[in-house]
């Protein structure tokens, strides 16, 4: 079930669209004002996410432009502002569509579907990745939950697999120990941190060449695959 937020400070129009989404089987999050949806962004990203451009405590076009610098969430504005700059504005500050006020709820909901199946389109396309070092070749399917080593599957874990997914999408950045607990095994760093290194050296043994995780001494580990 695909999660979306609504920020409206209008309540009509926020339970209005909420409630017809709900109709059509999504799971909705309403917020009335900026702070409210900045506080949920914290605990949860949903797949997409719908916003009025004006608040009494700041602007919708600033905020989008924020989440942009971080997120790739899709974004509709709805809005009375109808002029031709602010609509440029909007796809501008890296809203994906732009819908006026008053419209029909149900072609809103028609603008969801239609983007959150493009997205889907894309990720499916994007999950299935190549890294090569020195002579040998690994990849990935995401979706398939595999992995090959120079085209033959290897035996993962689900924290092995985990692992590597993670290192391999943060795009040879270090990542500590610390992270990798939190995003892939979920456990409390303290008394743990010893239980990534196993996984670790697990996980190299399987690579047969080490070098494709190296070690940053004091802090973690990064990818060394480069990605084709």
């Amino acid at each position: 079930m695909s999660h979306v937020f609504i920020i409206d400070s209008d309540d009509e129009i926020r339970e209005t669209v909420a409630g017809y989404l709900r109709l059509w089987e999504f799971e909705v999050s309403e917020f009335k004002d900026l702070s409210g949806v900045k506080d949920g962004l914290k605990s949860r990203k949903p797949d997409l996410i719908i916003i009025e451009t004006t608040f009494n405590e700041g602007d919708g076009f600033t905020f989008i432009k924020e989440i942009r610098q971080k997120s790739d969430i899709p974004i509709i504005i709805i809005s009375k502002r109808n002029t031709e700059s602010d609509r440029i504005t909007g796809f501008e500050v890296g809203a994906d569509d732009y819908l006026v006020k008053p419209f029909s709820t149900k072609e809103l909901a028609l603008r969801v579907i239609a983007i959150l199946r493009r997205m889907n389109c894309f990720i499916q396309a994007v999950k299935e990745k190549k890294w090569v070092l020195g002579e040998n070749t690994l990849a990935t399917d995401e979706n398939a939950h595999k992995a090959l080593l120079n085209g033959k599957p290897l035996r993962l874990t689900t924290a092995e697999w985990k692992i590597l997914i993670y290192l391999t999408s943060n795009g040879g950045a270090v990542v500590s120990r610390e992270q990798i607990l939190d995003r892939c095994l979920e456990y409390s760093f303290e008394g743990y941190d010893r239980t990534v290194d196993t996984h670790i050296k697990n996980l190299r043994s399987k690579l047969i060449d080490p070098h494709w995780i190296e070690t940053v001494r004091g802090y973690g580990y990064r990818f060394a695959g480069t990605e084709r």
